[in-house]
């Protein structure tokens, strides 16, 4: 009763009050000939932030008028493909009023004047109080990488040793491909951004602490990939290509066809990627947490390799029915088969039965089909800014994979040849149902409100058989199905309103009503026998996500202060909840844990964005609580959960994703960007956190905690009129664990970019990894064992990339001027 009433109350807020507001217009013509661009996009920004607020392009006679803008001053941008950008500073729009600047001519590349702003790139960053979004179309340093090599290029973001992306220390991070979850990564999004190619990639959102209108899910927050859709009227396109060393070869090719009342896009990416690493582990037995003189010691090194062959294809369209009406229909389809392979070479000492050595080969072979499809509708009713969206969207991921592997031991070994060969396979489907409504209720005050459904199904199996007496027979212990059956039924309402000429209020509630159900059969006879060869998991659960938001506009520039709450969860997804045991090495075993809890997270956060004309920067403080933490926790040999795994090796470890306790995190972020001069700016990220970990005292396991702090700079430079620079470098500091520590690592990327064929052309060339240093380490401590270990999944890379911009722009001269469309700064989203 009680959450019913704070829906009806959020449903009869009642306030109308309508917001006075001008209009723009201009004229846009090619300087030589004088004729009427077609297609060239209108942008107005902020003055001072430059956030874009609304955009449109020229119809057949060059006329751009956007309509229904608040009054103010705004920074206006035109720009069209093969001319040089044109910007105007201190254009005023008046409530009620038209402001005509007349006609603006644009010239071609190679050409400037000195009244023509030059800008080579599209903002990198854009501040907001609430979200950060980085062009990351715009990043040479990723060129010729994947999404994955990308996000590690943003600020904020690192990615660690296993392909997890972490947002401020935590890798609880709620990850989005154009506003959804994508169904084509089945149940590991990491092995998607290894194979989406970087050059596919528009920008990058990140929302640290979401409102209620957003899913629930994520502890540290929300990085939404949004990927790139050209929307110029007529018919365009962009090709890519690019060769890098390791055998590394990507092209791909995005179309785009627009008139009145289609937007007709396409888009294929081939990428053929292959990574070169390695690492290095040292286990050393313990005796009441002390080395001894015949203590069991363990050396490897290994050599790695991930070659993957990743063909997507992306088709879709956007139907204009009227002023008011969109319809939007689109497919994505993914076809990778990807290869990985490892050798270790081992070195024992005081261990006779393994003699002084072996080596161990491993061959893995995937083959993966993804596949979503989408509908979206957009209707425009009858106030400004007062609109009706929902989505309905299918996929389906299937994954069929092989692991063999032998090793060998030295003839001093008691031990015989070990051979073992494992089949896996996974299917997957999505569904996602959304409706959003948003209500304006007047000058800055709204209410909005929306429904969603998610639900997932998955089904995986594996086949184990291990060499025995040179027979290979099944291994039951690790033969397995296991299927899961996940949902998510929300409703959220949000309302926004200025309670005075300074402050400001947004209030959410989301409700959830979440389950998960499993199901684990084994193919062991004697369960079998017994009747105990299934085993079914069952958790449903109902919680109430409030969000509160309280912001302060310091003064007209845009400089805000916001305070802000929300309660969260991060759900156990995947392979964490599989009980399956990894077995690609035999010396790390992994197991999921269907018995897992959601984690449940308070998030509070304390914001500062300030602009000045060349710099801009976010300052954050912030604190989460998460109860439930959710984490691999490894296993002493002694224990008997691992003993079944470690009997036969105990330098090996054995990790299971546990509940294991509570953690509290405290920190302090900046991200800012600085125009130092016209053709120099540095964009710099810093952040610095404490926390603490509190074990459940079942894991026999001290609290943990810690200081310690990240950070990167990208910087760019102008060298000459087509000729760009960019460095970038990061860091990150030594943290300590729950059962251990993960050392330092740091890197630095370099790019060079000339733009040529008169700007629509441009060659890139890319170091990735510049020093060869970026690589992961750590040390582990449990009672009877220590190690030490790093690792690396690719060494220095060089890459050669091109990309042409290519289209006709005057299919439809003469046609009714065009609806509003997106700038080409927000091209892209969802």
């Amino acid at each position: 009763m009680q959450l019913k009433l704070l829906f009806t109350l959020f449903f009869a807020l009642p306030l109308f009050i309508y917001a006075q507001q001008g209009q723009f217009k201009v004229t846009v013509l090619e300087e030589s000939t004088k004729e009427p661009v077609l297609g060239a996009s209108v942008s107005l920004l902020h003055a001072v932030s430059k956030a874009p607020v609304k955009g449109r392009q020229t119809d057949g006679n060059g006329v751009a008028s956007i309509d229904g803008l608040p009054a103010g001053t705004y920074l206006v941008k035109i720009s069209f493909v093969g001319m040089l950008d044109y910007e105007r500073e201190g254009v005023v729009i008046a409530a009620n009023k038209t402001n005509d600047i007349g006609v603006v001519s644009l010239f071609e590349s190679g050409r400037q004047l000195d009244e023509i702003v030059v800008k080579g790139r599209l903002p990198e960053l854009q501040l907001g109080i609430d979200k950060k979004v980085f062009d990351v179309s715009q990043s040479m340093v990723s060129v010729g990488g994947t999404a994955q090599d990308l996000l590690a290029n943003v600020p904020t973001l690192q990615v660690d040793m296993d392909g997890s992306v972490s947002l401020r220390g935590s890798n609880s991070v709620r990850i989005l491909i154009d506003g959804k979850e994508s169904a084509m990564a089945g149940s590991d999004v990491n092995k998607l951004l290894q194979s989406l190619p970087a050059d596919a990639v528009a920008k990058v959102e990140i929302i640290t602490n979401p409102s209620a209108k957003y899913d629930a899910e994520g502890q540290s927050g929300i990085i939404n990939i949004v990927l790139k859709k050209n929307v110029r009227t007529g018919f365009n396109g962009v090709a890519n290509a690019s060769v890098g060393s390791y055998d590394n070869y990507n092209a791909g090719v995005t179309l785009n066809y627009r008139d009145r009342k289609f937007n007709y896009f396409g888009g294929y990416n081939y990428r053929n990627g292959r990574n070169v690493g390695e690492g290095g582990v040292r286990t050393v037995q313990l005796f009441d947490g002390l080395q001894q003189n015949n203590s069991e010691i363990t050396e490897s090194n290994s050599e790695t390799f991930r070659k993957g062959i990743n063909n997507s294809f992306r088709l879709g369209t956007d139907y204009y029915a009227n002023e008011k009406t969109t319809i939007s229909v689109g497919a994505n389809l993914s076809l990778r088969d990807n290869k990985r392979g490892e050798d270790i070479f081992y070195n024992y000492y005081n261990r006779p039965d393994y003699g002084s050595s072996s080596s161990r080969e491993s061959r893995q072979k995937e083959e993966d089909l993804g596949y979503d499809i989408s509908f979206d509708f957009k209707r425009t009713l009858r106030k400004e800014g007062e609109e009706l969206t929902a989505n309905v969207t299918y996929g389906y991921d299937k994954e069929d994979g092989t692991n063999n592997y032998i090793q060998r031991y030295d003839k001093t070994s008691t031990i015989s040849e070990s051979r073992r060969k494992n089949a896996t396979n996974e299917s997957g489907q999505n569904w996602n149902f959304q409706l959003d409504y948003v209500l304006p209720l007047g000058e800055n005050h709204k209410f909005e409100a929306g429904y969603r459904t998610i639900l997932r199904s998955s089904d995986e199996g594996q086949r184990s058989d291990k060499l025995v007496d040179g027979v290979f027979e099944p291994d039951y212990g690790v033969n397995n199905d296991f299927n899961m059956k996940s949902g998510v039924h929300a409703l959220y309402a949000n309302y926004q309103r200025m309670l005075s000429q300074r402050i400001g209020l947004q209030l959410g509630l989301r409700a959830e009503d979440a389950f998960l159900n499993t199901t684990i059969r084994s193919y062991d006879p004697s369960l079998i026998n017994k009747g105990t060869d299934v085993m079914p998991g069952k958790l449903d659960y109902f919680r109430v996500y409030p969000s509160l938001f309280l912001t302060y506009d310091v003064n007209a520039e845009g400089d805000k202060v916001q305070l802000s709450y929300s309660r969260r969860v991060q759900r156990p997804r995947g392979w964490q909840v599989n009980p399956f045991v990894d077995l690609s090495d035999e010396t790390n075993f992994r197991q999921g844990n269907p018995e897992l809890m959601p984690e449940d997270i308070h998030a509070v956060e304390m914001s500062f964005a300030k602009f000045y004309s060349g710099w801009n920067f976010l300052a954050s403080a912030y604190y989460r609580r998460i109860n439930d933490v959710t984490q691999p926790f490894q296993y002493d040999q002694n224990d008997s959960l691992a003993a079944i795994y470690l009997a036969d090796n105990p330098n090996a470890t054995f990790m299971r994703w546990e509940n294991i306790g509570s953690r509290n995190n405290a920190g302090f972020e900046v991200v800012s960007k600085v125009n130092i001069f016209p053709w120099w700016d540095i964009t710099a990220n810093g952040n610095v956190f404490y926390f603490k970990i509190e074990p459940n005292e079942g894991y026999n396991v001290r609290s943990s905690d810690g200081l310690s702090w990240n950070a990167n700079l990208t910087t760019n430079l102008k060298l000459a009129k087509l000729t760009s620079l960019q460095l970038r470098g990061d860091y990150r500091a030594p943290m300590n664990s729950l059962q251990g520590r993960t050392k330092a690592m740091k890197g630095v990327d370099l790019a060079l970019k000339q733009d040529v064929l008169k700007g629509k052309g441009s060659v890139t060339f890319n170091v990735r990894d510049l020093f060869d240093s970026r690589q992961f380490g750590g040390d582990s401590y449990l009672p009877s064992q220590y190690s030490d270990r790093y690792f690396r999944w690719s060494k220095r890379t060089f890459t050669l990339g091109f990309s042409y911009r290519f289209g006709v722009q005057d299919l439809t001269k003469g046609r009714k001027k065009n609806e509003d469309m997106p700038s080409d700064e927000n091209m892209g989203g969802y």
